[in-house]
């Protein structure tokens, strides 16, 4: 099969960009002509490690030039971009003739389908049926992110499969007759599990608003006195670095907790860890909580839109809290500290649980709905 995949771009060290490289990866791999199309790539090199046999694009699109404009001004450089983005993919793809081409809900989605190049289209989301209004926005922004968020239902619509991450946020879709659920798969495969004698809790994500932080240095600020030789390791970068660290510093936590930047290193990270913890005000299906369960942490997370439902099994490799109680996680974060059997016991139950998102479970599904959709073609 040629498969065509649209992403802006690879550069970047997010959930996102480590699952379309592995997916590439294995079905190139697997003997498939697999081809990336970016936006923004500008001619930097892909962040994940990537099979010389998968064939990069670029369309030079550049969207995140607009980001600094104001309302009306992005509006309008927003529509040309998408001009330009659709005369330029339309004729690559009609060059290409790709049996499969895949969206991953971004510029491109609201004009691929429309593209007549023979190719059967998919959409794929890696974030909630709700992600755009769980921002709080007010104002005109509120507004563009409440009608843009009953867009995104009318468009899903329009894609010959509609692929969710997890059975919750399928719920929140309705009854569309064309969604599937295939899950992110683990990002590697360790040949090893966290013994978990270090006294490192660590936690993963960018910087930003999404991950909550925050939230999580206020709860390690009330439980660290409590267990004063533990650590908090949080990896990742973004905007809010320093708003972070101030915080970090104003609640006289600067020897427990300690902010580095990401490494690809990540497996290494895990193994020298004994707990996970996850405050995200909304994911779609966390890679983060997936490869910490497959190094055999025990899970400690918010309960938010969407995916701890569906990777913690409640009491068994780890705990989930409703959203936003922060007195209810820093109460499971201490039996979780107290506790070496209870961690021993969670981190077991997580390895054999990690099985179900495995690379081959995964892609076979991946693979079934390619056939089908090929099918159907003819």
């Amino acid at each position: 099969m040629k498969i065509i995949y649209n992403i802006a771009g690879l550069y970047n060290a997010g959930g996102m960009e480590r699952v379309l490289t592995n997916k590439a990866n294995y079905l190139a791999g697997a003997g498939h002509q697999v081809i990336i199309v970016t936006t923004d790539q500008k001619s930097r090199n892909p962040y994940f490690d990537l099979n010389e046999a998968v064939e990069q694009i670029d369309l030079n699109i550049n969207y995140d030039s607009i980001q600094r404009l104001g309302l009306v001004s992005k509006v309008i450089a927003y529509r040309r971009k998408q001009r330009l983005h659709k005369s330029k993919l339309e004729s690559v793809l009609k060059e290409l003739k790709g049996d499969i081409v895949i969206s991953m809900f971004d510029h491109d989605v609201s004009f691929l389908y429309k593209i007549k190049d023979g190719s059967k289209k998919l959409l794929e989301i890696h974030f909630s049926r709700y992600k755009r209004v769980q921002y709080g926005r007010k104002g005109v922004w509120g507004i563009i992110d409440q009608l843009r968020s009953k867009k995104d239902v009318y468009l899903a619509q329009k894609y010959d499969r509609f692929i969710v991450l997890t059975e919750e946020d399928k719920h929140y879709w309705g009854s569309l007759k064309n969604i599937e659920v295939i899950p992110n798969a683990n990002s590697f495969s360790p040949k090893e599990v966290s013994n978990l004698d270090k006294k490192v809790a660590v936690a993963i994500g960018r910087l930003d608003y999404q991950k909550g932080f925050d939230d999580l240095i206020k709860i390690w600020a009330m439980v660290q006195p409590i267990f004063p030789d533990w650590r908090l390791h949080i990896y990742g970068e973004g905007r809010l670095e320093s708003d972070l660290q101030m915080l970090i510093e104003r609640l006289n936590m600067k020897s427990a907790i300690q902010l580095n930047k990401p490494t690809k290193n990540i497996e290494e990270v895990y193994l020298g860890s004994s707990v996970y913890l996850m405050t995200s005000r909304y994911e779609g299906l966390p890679m983060a909580l997936l490869e910490a369960q497959a190094c055999g942490l025990p899970l400690l997370s918010y309960a938010c839109k969407c995916g701890p439902r569906d990777i913690i099994e409640q009491g068994r490799n780890g705990y989930w809290v409703e959203q936003g109680d922060q007195i209810k996680f820093g109460e499971r974060l201490r039996e979780l500290l107290n506790s070496d059997s209870l961690r021993r016991e969670m981190g077991e139950a997580a390895k054999v649980m990690s099985m179900r998102f495995s690379e081959k479970v995964v892609m076979e599904h991946w693979g079934n709905v390619f056939s089908e959709v090929l099918k159907e073609r003819k």
